[in-house]
């Protein structure tokens, strides 16, 4: 039997050697990564704030009637696309069409009337002359009959009855004069086609002939119908909500961060955005364009009353609110509610943390609901000069003006 080799390391001593140097090795592995993972935590990591917390939001237009009747044609239904100043749905325009027609011989019968009040100006302005004439007339008979009184060639009863012609032909004249005047405050040299009640049953017409157009329900912005309600036969009134137009462009994100999260935040930091609906493949590009002034919970319905009863602190969460990349949302469309994941880089903090400064020029405008009244505007043109008359207004006016 042969002897042991006394200077050849044991195995089991060269297992705990072994085992030693991977666990020193596992351990300066472990101390390396917590390491790096500090100082990219102090450089990259604490400056961004992260919230799955948050969804898309967009502007949603309520179509409302603007007249009343009864619906006889819808031209757009859910998830079609519409063009701004298209119809999106009509309404009988058998009311409306009355309406027009009444405001037409209304304006017809003002400028008529308001046509009369110009001759009588006139005629009263002749009646003035004359009664002026008999007022001349009775005044040189009672001067004459005053110096044959002084030369006792007639009686007194027949001096007093040339006072007496005299005193009522003034008299006759003041009257003239007052018929002329309170005639002549219903028209004040005013050009027939500005006269107020002319003006009135113009206003009217136009009125009239806006609820015929308004018949016609526009779209006032492009995007997608939502929410229809109406349907073919209903009777609507003025403010009835019909449906909603989703305009596609017209959307940004809302991010609900905890308020520890906000300490840093400021308007104008950049932001990485993941959405559920296409998946971690695209990546939304976007930028903080202001904290809201209230959480949610201070907004909402019913909010908390906690200075009544037991009182439990909860962490506060507050909107911020999130523009989008306008090309990506045209490549990749978002629907309103759908799910966010969103990191915002708060590294610089030279932004503002409220909006300093109000916003320049309307945020949102629309054309479409403006109607063009050039129309209507000829149409009253027309029955003006149709019912005023061989003469003009302009010359009924001066005629009267020069007589007065």
């Amino acid at each position: 039997m042969s002897a042991e080799n006394p200077s050849s390391p044991s195995p089991i001593k060269n297992k705990k050697k072994a085992r030693k140097q991977a666990m020193s090795l596992a351990a300066l592995l472990f101390i390396l990564i917590a390491i790096g993972y500090a100082a990219y935590w102090f450089v990259v990591l604490r400056h961004h704030q992260n919230t799955d917390d948050a969804y898309v939001a967009g502007n949603q237009v309520q179509i409302m009637a603007q007249t009343s009747g009864n619906v006889t044609t819808i031209y757009a239904d859910n998830t079609d696309l519409i063009k701004q100043g298209e119809v999106l749905l009509a309404l009988d325009p058998t009311d409306a069409n009355q309406a027009v027609e009444r405001a037409k011989t209304a304006l017809a019968n003002s400028v008529r009337q308001t046509h009369q009040l110009m001759i009588n100006n006139r005629q009263l302005q002749a009646n003035i002359n004359l009664k002026k004439t008999a007022l001349s007339q009775a005044q040189a008979d009672l001067t004459r009959r005053e110096a044959l009184s002084q030369s006792s060639f007639i009686g007194k009863e027949e001096l007093q009855h040339a006072r007496d012609a005299a005193i009522s032909a003034k008299a006759e004249l003041d009257v003239a004069l007052q018929q002329y005047n309170a005639n002549n405050a219903l028209v004040l040299n005013t050009p027939l086609e500005q006269h107020p009640s002319v003006l009135s049953a113009s206003s009217e017409l136009r009125d009239a002939w806006l609820a015929l157009q308004r018949t016609k329900v526009v779209a006032p912005i492009t995007g997608y119908v939502s929410r229809r309600s109406v349907q073919v036969g209903s009777q609507i009134s003025v403010g009835t909500p019909l449906m909603v137009i989703v305009p596609a462009d017209q959307i940004w994100v809302d991010a609900n961060f905890k308020e520890t999260q906000l300490k840093n935040m400021r308007i104008g930091q950049p932001v990485s955005i993941i959405s559920d609906f296409y998946g971690d493949n695209v990546e939304f590009s976007g930028t903080v364009v202001g904290l809201d002034m209230g959480t949610g919970s201070a907004f909402s319905l019913l909010p908390a009353q906690n200075a009544t009863g037991n009182w439990i602190k909860v962490v506060q969460r507050l909107p911020v609110r999130i523009e989008l990349d306008a090309g990506q949302i045209a490549k990749y469309p978002l629907r309103i509610g759908l799910s966010m994941d969103v990191t915002v880089d708060t590294a610089d903090k030279n932004g503002a943390v409220l909006a300093e400064k109000p916003r320049q020029g309307a945020a949102y405008q629309t054309d479409a609901l403006t109607y063009d009244l050039s129309p209507v505007n000829n149409l009253i043109a027309e029955i003006i000069q149709a019912n005023a008359g061989s003469l003009s207004a302009s010359s009924e006016t001066r005629a009267a003006g020069n007589q007065s």
